[in-house]
Order: structure tokens, then sequence, then C-alpha cells
């Protein structure tokens, strides 16, 4: 029986992948076009192997796609895959401005009573 990847799986192995800095850069690179891992392997200071696993963390949560051509692996970024991890982040973004909003307005409001206090003691 093949078991499906919940959503929320596949957000945790989306931002797994995008922790590691190599990873980052290597999905940099394979939005902007079309890169073979003996082309990428190039970029860094590590071995090939270690860049084809890269990939393979980023294939895995569906950051990039690899095609063989010829006797190349092709890699290219998934724009979608991206897209979504933006907007889940856009997400908490809007939940975190609304929450300092409040404490701001918490904030404001305390200050106001607390002067006010001060003046009726005085």
């Amino acid at each position: 029986m093949i078991e499906r990847e919940s959503a929320e799986q596949r957000t945790d192995l989306v931002f797994q992948a995008m922790a590691d800095a190599t990873r980052r850069d290597i999905l940099r690179l394979t939005m902007r076009g079309e890169y073979s891992v003996s082309e990428l392997a190039g970029r860094y200071p590590m071995s090939f192997a270690a860049v084809q696993k890269h990939v393979a963390v980023l294939q895995r949560a569906q950051l990039v796609t690899k095609q063989r051509r010829g006797r190349e692996q092709l890699v290219r970024g998934r724009p979608d895959t991206v897209r979504d991890a933006a907007t889940l982040l856009d997400e908490f973004a809007a939940l975190w401005r609304d929450r300092l909003d409040r404490f701001g307005e918490v904030l404001t409001n305390d200050t106001v009573l607390t002067d006010d206090t001060e003046s009726k003691t005085k």
C-alpha cells in the first residue's frame, strides 16, 4: 500500500530542505535556469556526490525537478512549490503583524491609564 504524504509533511520537507545554505543557493540558481548536476558541483567546495545528495533533498521536497538528458542530469527549480512556501510564510507574517498591532494597542491603552492614574493621585 502506498501512503501519500500529508500537506504538513510536505511543508516540513520544504523547510528542512531550505534550512541549508548550499541547498538554498542551488534553489536560487535553478529558479533562474536549468543546470546540470555537474555544473552545480563545480560551484561548491564539495564532492559531486555531496551536491547530488543536496539535489536529492531538494527533489524529495519537490523544490526542484531532475531530468536526464543524454549523459546529463538537469536540475530545474519548481516555482509552484516555492510559491506555496512563500504563501505560508506570508500567512505567518500577517498573523504576527496582527498580534504586534494588538500588543501595541494594549501598551498604548496601558500608558493612557497609567498617565490618568498618576495625574489623579497628585
